[in-house]
């Protein structure tokens, strides 16, 4: 979900590592052990929550969080929460990042000293302030000066049960003369008398409990903002205040360890990226491709990875995937001399096929994976099979058995999940198999070890090993789980090598005695046939496994939807689940389902207007007969859950155009006003969303995030020139700056180059003006920029150091 603005879409995203606390303080009490939780706070709404870890002073979380972020905000904030059975759970501290200051921190580990947290520093929302002084006489002659003022100043009336109270009240304040005075005009007073003065907005939530009002924010105007405007009109962010309290020393709370990206890309029409777009898509068809712009990006970044992210996905979204990866596979594979490395290190082919397995391959890898590795952490068998680790009472017999029968389940239902794999890793697999196989054509083997260094190495294996990486856990698993997920992914990782000499493989002497087990000639002819089904050409159509898929489930709140006469139309918590097939919710999650609605009912997902229950974060599933009102955790996940549900139901025929934004109450619909409740929708749906529920991808935002990347290694691309300049009228050794770029054909690489620095320039030039018409148009003090808002304020500096012609 991007944030609009007048000709261009803004993206907000965070990746975060949760890494460890340390030196918290110790509990008052006898055991003085804590059990701790971090949350992730978009200002002081959470979005997410780690695992408790218990009784620990320094709790390792290692817990990995990725959203997007569908509204503005002030801070991203990090509370580490001690828990509490018998009362409410209690802060710790917290880390406060201003947005503006993200980038500071951008991909670093770093140690944030915990600060404290108080009411009078819990603040966010902003206020629409109105001054206005004027000069009036008294009964008695005197004059003096009144300050009206539309805001909640003295004390306003309560406005209830909303986040957005609107007052509209006004109040007067006099603004008193020093008898010295003498009248000169009628609007010119001393600095003396109105400088010095300020007007203090406080905001509180109004409570009826014996611990009083809850402090909302402040803000403080000093009324010199008159003299430069009379009236003044303007919305400010509210602030904390001065406790007066003494804080304690830094440190004396304890640290986190975070790792924080945030991006933000700004994203213009389609149009405007057509022939930097063009020029990567035609990649494929370069010869030679190491000439291509495509792969001149994975040359010029620091790392691979950098590169492959938004290439993948660029060429998934358009149908080039498959040639693009074929043929840089094919370029790599040409370059090996020895079958044993073939795809071993951390090259663009690798890691453009580790990112297409990510997107296409997660729901095969939960569907083929998530029951058994659940199966594993509830059981807390003991698989310790190290001698030297047993604890005291275990049998080395035992957990060897334990751990053969977790790693038989595994092998089982992977070399069985054949059939389920998408086809786009298929073909991928078809690909490395056929031009491994024509390169080495003396080893029988290469055709299977080609792609089971990737479906194991790099697909299976790490998911075995780290399930809460790819969402097949909610957390990290705890040290004794851990270890068992260790041992059965090194045993499938050399099971699916077919490496010839298999204990010989392990460091660990215990591992090679287990491998015994796994000897029999059964495993590898499985592991031949499974690889054999997936690296094959004209495979069945995958859209023939009619099996549910599951999509995403957690508990919300949901409105009951009156479909009883005289049943209660109240909210109640429920557990809710999305499959390929169905929406159904639950009291609880594996119970049987209280409702189902196919997903072929579905007509619209639609957010919900605040208003229509005073209530956040809400939204609407439409069928034929009614909606069903919905309440998610928080605006993240609200969010998702609008996306998977839209994007699994885009393709009903029956999908509506228009809809009701409110409900429908009291005998109206609230935002149109319309009596009838079969009226018709008010307002456009949301446009058309990709109807392949793995794949929701902007072809323009990817090909901005690769713009940027080409942009900030502009002087590797211009270093790049010269290296071709050099290798083409100079044969000799080359210069050591050079010799980092692998360059085949010069002439060709030298042609695309040019290519890539015009249209990185033309967009530089876009984003350019588009900066200078914004700082032209962009008022501070508006509600889009409330005077406090800080990343506007350095916004502001950087446009005046700016040159007018810069780009």
């Amino acid at each position: 979900m991007a944030v609009e603005e007048e000709g261009l879409r803004v993206f907000q995203s965070v990746k975060i590592k949760i890494g460890e606390a340390k030196n918290l303080p110790t509990y008052p009490g006898p055991n003085k052990m804590r059990d701790c939780y971090c949350t992730v706070n978009l200002d002081q709404e959470e979005v997410f929550r780690t695992k408790i870890v218990e009784k620990s002073l320094c709790p390792f979380y290692g817990e990995d969080f990725y959203c997007e972020i569908p509204r503005s905000f002030r801070h991203l904030s990090f509370y580490i929460f001690d828990r509490d059975v018998f009362r409410r759970d209690s802060i710790i501290g917290k880390v406060a990042i201003q947005k503006e200051d993200l980038q500071k921190y951008h991909n670093r580990d770093t140690w944030f000293q915990l600060q404290h947290v108080d009411a009078d520093s819990e603040v966010q929302g902003k206020v629409h302030l109105e001054l206005r002084l004027s000069e009036v006489i008294t009964d008695s002659g005197v004059v003096c000066h009144k300050l009206a003022t539309r805001s909640e100043a003295k004390k306003t009336k309560v406005k209830k049960k909303t986040n957005n109270p609107q007052f509209d009240e006004v109040f007067y304040f006099e603004v008193t003369r020093p008898c010295s005075y003498s009248r000169k005009s009628h609007f010119d007073f001393e600095d003396e008398d109105v400088d010095k003065l300020e007007i203090r907005v406080d905001l509180w939530n109004a409570s009826n409990l014996k611990f009083g009002d809850e402090f909302l924010g402040e803000l403080r105007v000093p009324l010199k903002v008159l003299r430069q405007s009379s009236p003044h009109e303007a919305w400010y962010f509210l602030q904390p205040r001065d406790s007066g309290s003494k804080s304690l020393k830094p440190g004396d709370l304890g640290s986190l360890r975070l790792n924080v990206v945030y991006t933000e890309d700004h994203v213009f029409s389609s149009d405007y990226y057509r022939p930097l777009r063009d020029l990567l898509l035609r990649s494929a068809d370069v010869e030679p491709v190491s000439a291509s712009a495509a792969h001149i990006l994975g040359e010029v970044c620091r790392e691979k990875q950098e590169a492959a992210i938004p290439l993948v996905r660029l060429f998934l979204h358009y149908g080039r995937v498959v040639p693009f990866i074929s043929a840089i596979a094919s370029a790599e594979v040409r370059r090996t001399q020895d079958p044993n490395t073939i795809f071993r290190g951390n090259s663009l082919t690798s890691k453009c096929i580790d990112e297409t397995m990510k997107l296409a391959g997660m729901q095969y890898l939960h569907v083929t994976l998530k029951p058994t590795i659940e199966e594993i952490c509830q059981s807390h068998k003991s698989c310790e099979i190290d001698p030297v680790r047993l604890k005291d009472g275990e049998s080395l017999e035992s957990n060897m058995e334990n751990l053969r029968q977790f790693v038989d389940r595994v092998f089982s239902v992977i070399t069985k999940s054949g059939v389920s794999c998408p086809t786009v890793m298929c073909d991928i697999f078809f690909s490395l198999r056929e031009a491994a196989a024509k390169r080495f054509q003396d080893d029988l083997d290469v055709r299977y070890t080609a792609v089971s260094s990737f479906i194991f190495l790099r697909f299976f294996a790490p998911a075995i090993l780290s399930p809460n990486l790819f969402q097949l856990t909610p957390h990290h698993t705890d040290p004794q789980t851990s270890r068992t997920l260790t041992l059965v992914s090194k045993t499938i990782q050399t099971l699916g090598s077919l490496s010839k000499s298999k204990s010989a493989s392990f460091k660990e002497s215990y591992m090679a005695a287990f491998y015994e087990f796994f000897n029999e000639q059964k495993y590898a002819d499985a592991v031949k046939n499974f690889l054999d089904l997936i690296s094959s050409s004209g495979r069945r159509d995958p859209k023939s496994v009619q099996q549910p898929i599951l999509l995403k489930e957690g508990f919300m709140i949901k409105r009951a939807q009156g479909r009883k006469r005289f049943g209660m139309k109240n909210f109640k918590k429920r557990w809710f689940r999305l499959t390929n097939h169905e929406f159904t919710y639950q009291k609880s999650k594996g119970d049987l389902p209280l409702y189902s609605i196919p997903i072929e009912n579905i007509l619209a997902v639609e957010p919900l207007e605040e208003e229509s229950f005073k209530m956040k974060n809400m939204f609407q599933v439409i069928q034929p007969e009614r909606a069903l009102y919905i309440q998610a955790n928080n605006c993240v996940e609200a969010k998702a859950w609008i996306d998977i549900l839209t994007k699994v139901s885009q393709c009903n025929q029956k999908r509506l155009a228009v809809y009701h934004p409110s409900a429908y109450l009291n005998g109206h619909w609230l935002c149109c006003r319309a009596s009838s409740d079969t009226a018709a929708g008010c307002s456009p749906c949301t446009g058309g969303l990709p109807a392949n529920i793995q794949l929701d991808i902007d072809g323009d935002r990817e090909t901005e995030r690769i713009y940027s990347l080409f942009s900030s290694y502009m002087s590797k691309l211009e270093k790049m020139q010269e290296a071709c300049g050099s290798r083409s009228v100079y044969d000799g050794p080359e210069q050591e700056e050079y010799s980092a770029f692998l360059i085949d054909d010069p002439q060709q690489t030298y042609k695309t180059l040019k290519q890539v620095i015009a249209g990185v320039g033309a967009l530089e030039q876009e984003h350019a003006q588009y900066k200078r018409d914004k700082f032209k148009k962009t008022k501070y003090g508006s509600q889009e920029h409330p005077i406090g808002d800080k990343s506007f304020q350095s916004y502001i500096r950087q446009q005046s150091e700016t040159p007018a012609h810069s780009m």
